[in-house]
């Protein structure tokens, strides 16, 4: 394309979105990706054995069915097929149970039995209303909501920590364990303020559109975005690393799917001033060690109803997994920790060979951690599902250094684009109404550093082209 109305840099979920939205309001737009595939967050690769398909990053997408922006697009036309596991989730027990997290809140409720009422009372309502709730909490949180009393209920319970939360509003030691297993998706001490909004989230998506996995791996769903934006003429270049602003062609706007540490070097000078040093300060969190398997079989559980679920959480209690997420935040691990499984072939036979699996699990580390947590990981598996090890034939390690690799914006293993405690939820990547623009009325920024944060939704992307058509074409 000679002359591009926007070019968009990184070819993710985010930066396909706002390439998509500009699309589709009839701006020529050309995408620029470093790698050699598109997807950023939402790839898939044999990284393996042959014919065992792994996720590389994101696996399972609540926030990817229930995006507002998605649901206006045809991707199932391209090929985008949503699978739903028979249990969002279980969070296993050393007592050799596990407690479930169904779709049905009725089911769920009946399981946690003296807790049932309570889950009911909190999730109930906000359930009904999520379709009208969703745009309010992903998206930028510094505007006048479109229904005040909607988003001041949940922020009633989501103000919370999330370890007060569970021990405020549950009785029981599973429930609470539950609870603050949805939670720790924040990265942050469960000690501090707004984390049960975590927690609250991926309850209530579990309840209103559920933790679906994608056919054929999460590349699934960047492949129909680009189909999309192909189908609307836009343009992606892959193996395409941009370094400067300098050396794009001239565009009327610039959308930067990167995090502030790259868009500092790339924007150069034309940054400056107080945004700048703004963007400096921009913190990045924890990272995450993560292991892909190839497995000869199912993961032998002891609760075999954990083969229902496409997530497992292993913690187990309130207590473990306050003390595992507060370890990251003191630079080090527990020896137990909060340990992340998917098991998507379970679910989805493209992923593995006939009678073998496919497993995707992780662990929080500090950020850039160099230290090799294969060992602490398969013992907690272990602990839950005697003779895990045996069934493994290959597994490939990626700690935060291979991550970062891998993907520019997963500074120190980060895979949430920075911090999101209270002052970079609200301000990210600074306290700006406008959080995607700059300055520069043509330089925008688009990825997960900016509201509503990490996930695959492309609701950044959406918010951030939005920002670009009323101001550079303003």
């Amino acid at each position: 394309m000679t002359h591009p109305d926007a070019i968009v840099v990184g070819a993710g979920p985010n930066g396909l979105a706002a390439a998509i939205r500009l699309a589709e309001r009839g701006k020529r737009v050309v995408v620029y990706e470093a790698n050699e595939a598109i997807g950023g967050g939402s790839r898939s690769a044999e990284i393996t054995l042959p014919g065992f398909l792994h996720d590389t990053c994101s696996a399972i997408h609540p926030l990817g069915i229930g995006s507002p922006f998605f649901k206006t697009l045809p991707l199932a036309k391209y090929g985008l097929e949503w699978i739903q596991p028979s249990a969002p989730l279980a969070h296993v027990w050393d007592d050799g149970t596990a407690v479930m997290l169904e779709r049905n809140i009725d089911a769920t409720a009946r399981a946690l039995g003296p807790d049932g009422a309570m889950w009911k009372r909190i999730f109930g309502p906000l359930t009904a209303r999520w379709d009208a709730l969703a745009p309010m909490i992903l998206g930028p949180l510094l505007r006048f909501p479109r229904s005040p009393f909607l988003l001041g209920y949940f922020g009633a319970w989501a103000i919370w920590s999330a370890e007060f939360f569970a021990r405020r509003f549950f009785r029981q030691e599973k429930t609470r364990g539950l609870f603050a297993g949805l939670a720790a998706h924040s990265f942050l001490s469960l000690q501090e303020p707004l984390t049960a909004s975590f927690g609250m989230v991926l309850g209530l998506s579990a309840h209103a559109v559920g933790w679906p996995l994608p056919r054929g791996g999460s590349q699934k769903i960047a492949d129909a975005l680009a189909r999309h934006l192909n189908a609307l003429g836009g343009e992606i270049i892959t193996n395409a690393r941009v370094e400067h602003l300098d050396a794009l062609p001239q565009a009327k706007a610039y959308m930067l799917d990167v995090t502030p540490k790259q868009m500092l070097s790339i924007a150069g000078d034309r940054l400056e001033g107080r945004y700048k040093k703004q963007l400096e300060s921009f913190r990045y969190g924890p990272g995450v060690f993560k292991l892909d398997y190839a497995l000869d079989g199912p993961v032998p559980w002891k609760a075999k109803e954990t083969l229902r679920a496409g997530t497992v959480h292993i913690g187990p209690t309130l207590d473990d997994l306050v003390a595992s997420e507060r370890a990251t935040w003191q630079g080090r691990v527990s020896d137990a920790p909060f340990v992340l499984i998917v098991q998507s072939s379970l679910f989805d036979e493209t992923r593995a060979p006939h009678g073998k699996q496919t497993l995707w699990a992780y662990c929080h580390v500090p950020n850039g951690w160099t230290q090799d947590m294969t060992a602490t990981v398969e013992n907690q598996i272990e602990r839950f599902a005697p003779g895990f090890k045996q069934r493994i034939l290959a597994r490939a390690v990626s700690g935060p250094a291979e991550l970062q690799a891998r993907n520019a914006n997963y500074i120190g293993g980060d895979i949430n684009g920075g911090v999101q405690d209270f002052f970079q939820l609200f301000g990210r990547p600074v306290w700006r109404y406008d959080p995607y623009s700059t300055p520069d009325r043509a330089l925008y920024i688009c990825s997960s550093s900016t509201p509503p944060g990490g996930g695959v939704h492309g609701m950044c992307g959406f918010h951030a082209a939005n920002a670009a058509l009323g101001r550079a074409w303003g």
